[in-house]
């Protein structure tokens, strides 16, 4: 039997927090993927999908078409996706003219990994461990083998948890019910549609034994812990990552982003994968076979990369007059005013600390103490601009580097290469797994911080091979030493307590141990 998938996507999903703020909810991360793929790739190829949008619908609708350009969408808007007169059962109601069939509906917060679709008669999908808080939970009652009564949220007397998954064979009953429910008004969905229909037409059910939601932050939490393709990524709420089997996707809040990031692969040419398509807030980009970098790196390794990236990547560009304003800008401006943004967050003052007993000045003071010619009187250079192990990829024998910054101060094609040259500094002390693993200490006694890292030995040692190439290459290793630290200030504001507390005062400590260090030479 022919039928078609209904996906309703145009809620808020307010019960997700700030995840929600920049995205719809069906294209939160769960593992590798949004939940929309899990979805969709749960469904035999040649399904034809009827998706309702309404909040940040345009994301839905882009990520959907550059992701699955062979399947058939059927989009329907929806004027009144919040507030009065908004509910689960109007969204479905405004797709009965493009569901004149039988059809599946899915909630965009379920996933399931049975494949199998009984298309014989009606019936509704349950997980049976009673595993779930209720009142979170719509629960079905059953009779025998056949669906009594959907119960609302909260109903302890139940037999199954409802997954928000049916399988609507008599789909003109359907209609007929809906008519008759969102005459009663109120807050309705397709359970009330359901319990309508079961006066005059059989509901069986179909226990599934997996079932991961992600309607809740505790349900999503749970998800991810479960999914079977995660990898480690620090989560932003304004960008993310997918990756697929041939290709990867990277979406942005901000399309400036992406419009920046694809002109700069023009700029850095095959030393980054080929872009395959794009829309507003997303870029597409060919999946590159290899090993990340920070998977499989030894001496050997990374010193065959550091040659790779001066003959491949770090070109000196012509003298650029300019230039001075955008460094000064990058690494001054920039900094104060993510500093005074940390300050406000963590509401503390910009004033001299005791950090690993040592007398540390204001940063504000500290900045005031470098000299801004020495740093920012520079040439220009090709870079990459967020120049970490996680963001390359070894492709034996070369490399191919991932997630390039989309612009240095505004500038796309010139660039710092001390910028990238810290970056990778940074990234021998600081990393994902050293954050992933909370193998950094904070404690503020008193008037006294401490604050302290565990790191690798391979990555100590490959720190000294960077060392080694900077000063046989005639950089500044002092410079590399004080902008490293200056990265760190402006990492803080950008992460979560108490990550942001460490990266701060971690970060003014070791910038006052290489003003020390310049003031000593």
């Amino acid at each position: 039997m022919n039928y078609k998938v209904l996906i309703t996507t145009s809620g808020l999903g307010t019960r997700l927090g700030d995840l929600t703020d920049y995205t719809n909810k069906s294209l939160v991360r769960i593992g590798r993927k949004p939940t929309l793929s899990y979805i969709i790739e749960n469904y035999d190829k040649n399904t034809e999908f009827v998706v309702t949008v309404g909040y940040k619908s345009e994301l839905v609708k882009d990520f959907l078409t550059l992701t699955y350009p062979n399947i058939k969408f059927t989009f329907v808007e929806i004027d009144k996706f919040q507030g009065e007169g908004s509910s689960l059962a109007y969204s479905i109601s405004k797709t009965e003219n493009f569901l004149q069939c039988p059809f599946v509906y899915h909630a965009c917060d379920t996933i399931v990994f049975d494949k199998n679709i009984n298309t014989e008669e009606n019936w509704c999908g349950v997980y049976g461990k009673k595993d779930f808080d209720s009142s979170l939970y719509r629960t079905i009652t059953v009779n025998n083998s056949e669906v009594s009564k959907i119960n609302d949220k909260g109903y302890m007397n139940y037999d199954y948890i409802y997954m928000g998954i049916s399988f609507i064979k008599d789909y003109e009953i359907f209609w007929n019910s809906m008519k008759k429910v969102l005459n009663d008004g109120g807050d309705l969905s397709d359970c009330n549609v359901i319990n309508n229909m079961i006066q005059s037409c059989n509901f069986k059910y179909k226990v599934y034994d997996e079932w991961l939601d992600i309607g809740n932050t505790q349900s999503l939490l749970k998800a991810r812990e479960m999914i079977h393709d995660k990898f480690h990524l620090l989560d932003k709420v304004d960008e993310t990552i997918y990756l697929f089997e041939d290709f990867v996707i990277k979406f942005f809040s901000n399309d400036r982003i992406v419009e920046n990031r694809i002109n700069r692969t023009k700029v850095l040419g095959d030393v980054v994968p080929e872009i395959l398509d794009n829309k507003k807030n997303f870029y597409k980009y060919k999946y590159v076979d290899g090993d990340l970098l920070s998977d499989v790196v030894n001496n050997e390794i990374f010193k065959h990369f550091l040659t790779w990236l001066k003959n491949n990547l770090w070109s000196k560009k012509p003298k650029n007059y300019t230039f001075y304003h955008t460094c000064h800008h990058f690494y001054f401006d920039k900094t104060k005013k993510r500093l005074t943004k940390l300050f406000k967050e963590l509401n503390i003052e910009d004033k001299e600390d005791i950090i690993n007993g040592v007398k540390v000045p204001s940063t504000s003071n500290l900045l005031k103490m470098i000299d801004e010619k020495w740093i920012c009187d520079v040439d220009p250079y090709s870079y990459h601009g967020d120049l970490i192990l996680d963001n390359v990829i070894y492709t034996k024998p070369d490399f191919k580097l991932l997630d390039w910054r989309q612009d240095f101060g505004g500038d796309i094609e010139n660039g710092d290469i001390y910028y990238d040259l810290s970056k990778l500094n940074h990234n021998m002390v600081l990393n994902h797994d050293v954050i992933n693993r909370k193998l950094y200490t904070i404690n503020i006694k008193g008037d006294n911080i401490y604050c302290d890292i565990l790191r690798c030995n391979k990555l100590c040692e490959c720190q000294e091979i960077l060392y080694k190439f900077i000063n046989d290459n005639g950089f500044d290793i002092k410079k590399v030493k004080l902008l490293t630290s200056i990265i760190w200030l402006n990492m803080s504001p950008l992460h979560e307590y108490p990550l942001n507390k460490f990266l701060y005062y971690f970060g003014k400590y070791n910038l006052y141990k290489s003003i020390e260090q310049i003031h000593d030479k």
